[in-house]
């Protein structure tokens, strides 16, 4: 029996499509799997730190960390599949230049290179690990994000600096006013666009709001997409604000951010934590101005702050869905 309850009825399960990337996505995925087995995740593309950075400057691929993260999100819980999500996450402690490589990274890359395409690559590790979904990136090229921060300069408080970089814009100590992508209008997954089209759901978030949620509603071909798939949307909430991305937002201000990047998506659904609504009543306001309604639940883990539980969100998810 799943942790979120009783197992997807194959023959009702629905179709459902995921975006995002790194542990946002990830816990939205561990939910999901346990849900339906129609599951796709289409993931951001614009990592240039760590490990995936690394490959990214040094081979000219795509960076492989958050494709590597959802594919181990959606491993099974049997010895098989932990067993391979262990090894794909692992990362090498040397003093050389394996130093913090992930495994999952250089396989995931080892089979782009061998197979010269990046979905097969990504479809042959999901078959190796018999993960219970799909991967697709949202790109077919690597990006880079470019954020316009206030705040960088202390001598000039309201002057908006340009820094770029994903790595740059998550642990940047000003407060982000807006990001775009660099190439502005790149091309995205012919895979991922047919499944925002056949879906009957599409979840966003969790995850880190400029860096992970927003830059896949700015793809100018999977934006249109999201607003023409008939499928419902989902916007599922973080916990809290986010150190050097969303300190000081509410969760008002996270839905409005998100409104100013993608202004003719529409959302059915807004998912939030029971605990971290101040007021529920704006927040409900602010949902309905994106026409969606406001769903509060208990949904964040006990053991792990600022983290979703995947159990429970997979309880309300199924809940929503049917």
């Amino acid at each position: 029996m799943p942790a979120g309850g009783r197992p997807a009825d194959p023959r009702s399960a629905p179709r459902v499509v995921a975006l995002g990337g790194g542990h946002g996505l990830a816990a939205s995925l561990s939910a999901l799997r346990h849900v339906t087995d129609q599951l796709t995740a289409v993931v951001t593309v614009a990592d240039n730190g760590g490990s995936s950075g690394r490959l990214r400057r040094e081979l000219g691929v795509l960076p492989p960390g958050d494709l590597r993260m959802a594919l181990a999100a959606l491993c099974r819980d049997d010895e098989w599949g932990r067993t391979w999500a262990d090894v794909l996450q692992h990362r090498f402690r040397s003093n050389g230049e394996l130093h913090d490589h992930a495994v999952g990274n250089l396989l995931i890359v080892a089979l782009w290179e061998l197979l010269g395409e990046a979905v097969d690559g990504l479809d042959w590790v999901a078959r190796l690990l018999g993960a219970q979904g799909r991967v697709l990136p949202m790109s077919a090229v690597p990006l880079d994000i470019t954020a316009r921060v206030l705040g960088l300069d202390p001598e000039h408080p309201e002057a908006i600096a340009e820094i770029r970089g994903q790595a740059e814009v998550a642990t940047t100590e000003g407060h982000v006013v807006d990001v775009t992508l660099d190439p502005a209008d790149p091309p995205a997954c012919p895979e991922a666009l047919v499944a925002i089209a056949e879906a009957d759901w599409v979840v966003v978030g969790p995850g880190s709001w400029f860096t992970s949620v927003i830059p896949n509603l700015l793809v100018p071909e999977l934006s249109r997409g999201l607003q023409e798939t008939s499928a419902r949307r989902l916007l599922t909430l973080n916990l809290g604000e986010q150190k050097g991305e969303t300190d000081g937002f509410s969760p008002e201000t996270h839905l409005e951010v998100l409104a100013a990047h993608a202004p003719d998506l529409r959302i059915d659904v807004v998912l939030a934590d029971e605990q971290h609504v101040p007021d529920p009543e704006s927040l409900r306001r602010t949902a309905q101005a994106l026409g969606a309604d406001l769903v509060i639940a208990d949904i964040a883990a006990e053991d792990r702050q600022l983290h979703h539980d995947p159990g429970k969100l997979a309880k309300i998810y199924r809940e929503l869905f049917e």
